[in-house]
């Protein structure tokens, strides 16, 4: 039975969701990804390509498409994860047996600057927990916002990871006196983050102040937002936005560098690679690497600022 390339879309879309179980935000970005490859791919043939026209092109034809993306002036970055989409969508082809394309395997992703993670120093992360909890607003949103936050530093968790969590599993840490949370991350993999004793008492304090609390049941998010619906990710975004322009802090301050700041200080005390790669939840070792480099830089600038033979110039 034949398909048309819209419904070997549908089918890929619907492997993402069901067999690599991506998030929504992240199905939305590859779906994009693909649909402007063939907007391209119909303007560079003339006409809308069939998975036939798909399984000949050549090296030249995706060259011309990277191409055109530089020429609009798209960032390496999104343009190496839209490559990386397109070349997903033509793996899942070839094992569906709808199009045996070797070309795109001959082209190079597009080189990126390896990029290293801006952690906040210790005083500037101390400062903004403190500034969280902020006089004019409500109580039970302060409680909230500073109980987030402190999961995401001290913890080390993805913004997602943390208003992932329900009432029934923090409640069942709370009511058991324990101090190990088991979080689900990236690839569906569970790992084990214990919780500072300040982080356990963050979130008692919001779930004793919440006035929406007694109504969820054990499967509903445990943070919410004003209204009492699943708190929405860009208002921890905005939360910390505000929090850095009152302290003075650069734009690279982001609730995802507070996850940094937690790897980098834990690096400087003396916590090793493994460890901490375990905590993050990162799948691979080279990941956690890129701490080194931070933690680099800050001992040089420590060094030339502090040891005496480093002013001694010859």
């Amino acid at each position: 039975m034949s398909i048309s390339l819209a419904g070997a879309r549908e089918a890929w879309r619907d492997w993402l969701r069901s067999e690599r179980r991506l998030s929504g935000h992240t199905l939305t970005a590859y779906e994009h990804d693909v649909a402007e490859f063939v907007a391209f791919m119909t303007k560079y043939l003339g006409a809308p390509p069939t998975l036939a026209q798909l399984d000949k092109l050549k090296p030249a034809e995706f060259r011309a498409w990277l191409a055109d993306r530089a020429h609009q002036g798209l960032a390496r970055t999104s343009t190496a994860r839209a490559f990386s989409s397109v070349r997903s969508f033509f793996r899942f082809l070839g094992k569906r047996g709808l199009a045996h394309n070797a070309s795109i395997a001959a082209i190079q992703t597009p080189k990126l600057p390896r990029s290293v993670p801006k952690a906040l120093s210790e005083r500037d992360m101390e400062d903004l927990l403190e500034q969280s909890a902020a006089p004019e607003r409500e109580t039970w949103i302060e409680r909230r916002d500073a109980a987030v936050l402190l999961l995401l530093y001290g913890a080390g968790l993805r913004i997602g990871e943390a208003l992932g969590l329900t009432k029934g599993t923090v409640g069942g840490l709370l009511d058991a006196g324990q101090d190990t949370l088991a979080i689900t991350g990236k690839g569906n993999k569970t790992r084990l983050v214990p919780l500072l004793p300040a982080a356990l008492e963050a979130l008692a304090a919001y779930r004793e102040a919440c006035p929406f609390m007694k109504a969820l049941g054990p499967r509903d998010a445990f943070f919410l937002g004003a209204r009492g619906a699943p708190l929405d990710p860009a208002i921890v975004q905005k939360r910390v936005r505000d929090l850095r322009r009152v302290l003075g802090l650069t734009d690279s301050v982001t609730p995802h560098a507070l996850r940094h700041s937690f790897a980098t200080h834990l690096l400087a005390a003396g916590g090793d690679l493994r460890t901490i790669q375990e905590l993050l939840g990162h799948a691979s070792l080279s990941t956690t690497q890129r701490y080194t480099d931070v933690d680099a830089a800050r001992l040089s600038a420590v060094y030339r600022a502090a040891h005496p033979r480093a002013k001694v110039r010859g």
